[in-house]
C-alpha cells in the first residue's frame, strides 16, 4: 500500500507540474479544443495555436479517460456508463475498477486505446502528440488542464454536453458551488492562519517536499477555507522549497495532503514526527501538524467541496457543525 501511496503522491506532484496553466498565465485550456462542444459555433484557433474544433455528431457513446479526476466527473454527471477505458491511476468511483487500463500521463497505451473504438478521448493538455495522433484518427478530444475551481466547473459542464448530460452537469456545478458557499460563510470572519499545503515529501523525512504555490484549486481551497498560504505569493500551483525557506515563511498550520488510505497509528506519528526537524517553525512548535489522507482531497473535480469542508475543519474546527 506505501508504494501505491508514493506513486499517487508522485503523479499528483507531476500532474501540477506539467499540467496546470500554461508559462503565458492563461488558465486552464477547458475549451475541449478537438471536442466541439454541443451549442459552439466558434471555429477559430483555440489557445496556443490548437486547431479548431471538429465537428460532432452527437454526444460521445464510448469515452476513454486518462485523467482520473476527469473520470470522476463523467461519473458524476451520468455518463459513467459510456466510459469504456481509464487510466492506470483510476480508483473512484468504485466502478471504475473493473474497467480496461489505457496508462496514464506518462505512459499511454494508444493501440490499447484505439481498441476500444472510442468516440471521445480524454487526454492532459501536456499530451500535445498524443492528441494529433487521435484528432488525425477522426477520434475527438477533450484535452485537460488543471486549473482554478472556476475551471473544474467549467471541466464538468463541458463533459456534460459531450456526453449528453448537459442538465445533470448544470446540478452538480450547483450543488459544488452551494458547498464552497457554505464553507465560505461558516468561516467568515475567523482569523486567518499562516498555512502550507504540502502535496508531496518523501515518506519519514523532510526531503522532496512540495506544497502549493499561489494558483490553482487548492491555493483557492484554501482561502475559502479560511486559511492565508504562505506561498500564496509564488504564481505557480506546485513549488518546492528548502527547508530554510520553510524556517523564513513560518507557517502557523501545516497541512498534509496525501491522496491514499491512513496508514496504521505508529506510521501516522512516524510521519507527523519528521517535521520535528523544524522545531522553530510556530506550526510544529504548537503542534498544528495536520495529515489528511484520502483521494478527494486532491481531485480536481465533483468532491472540492468536500475538500473544502475538510480543510475548515482543521483550520477552525470550532466553526464544524
Amino acid at each position: 500500500m506505501a508504494a501505491r501511496q508514493a506513486k499517487l503522491i508522485r503523479l499528483v506532484v507531476v500532474v501540477l507540474l506539467l499540467c496546470g496553466p500554461s508559462s503565458s498565465g492563461r488558465g486552464a485550456n477547458l475549451s475541449a479544443r478537438g471536442a466541439n462542444l454541443p451549442g459552439s459555433s466558434d471555429q477559430s484557433r483555440g489557445p496556443q495555436g490548437s486547431a479548431p474544433p471538429q465537428r460532432s455528431g452527437g454526444p460521445a457513446r464510448r469515452v476513454v479517460s486518462l485523467v482520473p479526476n476527469v473520470t470522476e466527473m463523467l461519473f458524476a454527471v451520468g455518463a459513467g456508463s459510456q466510459v469504456v477505458g481509464v487510466s492506470s491511476y483510476d480508483d473512484f468511483p468504485p466502478e471504475t475498477k473493473a474497467l480496461p487500463r489505457v496508462g496514464a500521463l506518462l505512459d499511454p497505451d494508444t493501440e490499447r486505446i484505439l481498441s476500444l473504438r472510442p468516440d471521445l478521448v480524454v487526454v492532459y493538455g501536456s499530451q500535445a502528440e498524443l492528441e494529433t495522433q487521435f484528432t488525425r484518427a477522426g477520434i475527438r478530444v477533450y484535452p485537460y488542464r488543471h486549473g482554478g475551481i472556476d475551471s473544474i466547473l467549467q471541466a464538468i459542464r463541458d463533459l456534460a454536453g459531450l456526453t449528453g448530460h448537459p442538465a445533470e452537469g448544470d446540478r452538480v456545478v450547483r450543488q459544488v458551488r452551494s458547498q464552497l458557499d457554505a464553507v465560505g460563510m461558516r468561516v467568515r470572519g475567523q482569523a486567518r492562519p499562516g498555512t502550507m499545503l504540502v502535496i508531496g515529501r518523501d515518506a519519514g523525512a523532510l526531503r522532496g517536499v512540495y506544497v502549493s504555490g499561489g494558483i490553482g484549486f487548492l491555493h483557492e481551497l484554501l482561502d475559502i477555507a479560511g486559511g492565508n498560504d504562505v506561498f500564496g505569493d509564488i504564481k505557480q500551483e506546485a513549488v518546492q522549497p528548502s527547508n530554510e525557506t520553510l524556517i523564513v515563511r513560518a507557517p502557523d498550520v501545516i497541512i498534509e495532503l496525501h491522496p491514499g488510505e491512513q496508514p496504521p497509528a505508529d506510521a501516522l506519528q512516524k510521519e507527523r514526527a519528521a517535521w520535528n526537524l523544524l522545531a522553530s517553525v510556530p506550526a510544529v512548535r504548537t503542534g498544528r501538524v495536520h495529515l489528511l489522507y484520502g483521494g478527494y482531497l486532491v481531485a480536481a473535480g465533483p468532491r472540492i467541496g468536500r475538500a473544502a469542508e475538510a480543510l475548515a475543519g482543521v483550520l477552525h474546527p470550532d466553526t464544524v457543525k
